[in-house]
């Protein structure tokens, strides 16, 4: 196995992701950010932070496996929420699982991290997600 995630006794738990990835592929894949956007531009889910979610981690399946990847392969996913505050958890949260099985995303996830910002490139993205993967 390329990419092992887990987390050790006496770090913070429960939390949706893991804490640690080991990998010891040679091949590295890197997903740039991925919106709520079809391949043909059109939004998905405008104002529907679940939906918008889901939808990013939708196309972030579609580059992985572009690349010969899933999501088993990725070491680390960053996501990006617009205005975040800790009551938007939940929805966040809901757009992940809505889609993790669709997607072969195993929960917990793979080391992530959430990071607000104010605004992302266009004014109905409300989250960007990257991955960074590993394969032999």
């Amino acid at each position: 196995m390329t990419v092992q995630h887990f987390t050790p006794e006496g770090m913070l738990q429960p939390v949706p992701y893991h804490h640690i990835a080991v990998g010891t592929g040679t091949k590295h894949v890197h997903i740039s950010g991925q919106v709520a956007r079809q391949a043909d531009g059109i939004p998905v889910a405008p104002g529907d932070l679940a939906g918008q979610v889901a939808q990013a981690l939708r196309n972030t399946a579609v580059g992985l496996a572009g690349a010969g990847a899933s999501f088993a392969d990725v070491l680390r996913l960053t996501f990006y929420v617009t205005r975040w505050s800790p009551e938007r958890i939940g929805d966040f949260m809901a757009g992940v699982e809505a889609v993790a099985d669709e997607i072969g995303l195993r929960l917990p996830m793979p080391p992530a991290s959430l990071i607000g910002v104010e605004y992302l490139f266009e004014p109905d993205i409300l989250v960007e997600v990257e991955a960074t993967a590993l394969l032999d």
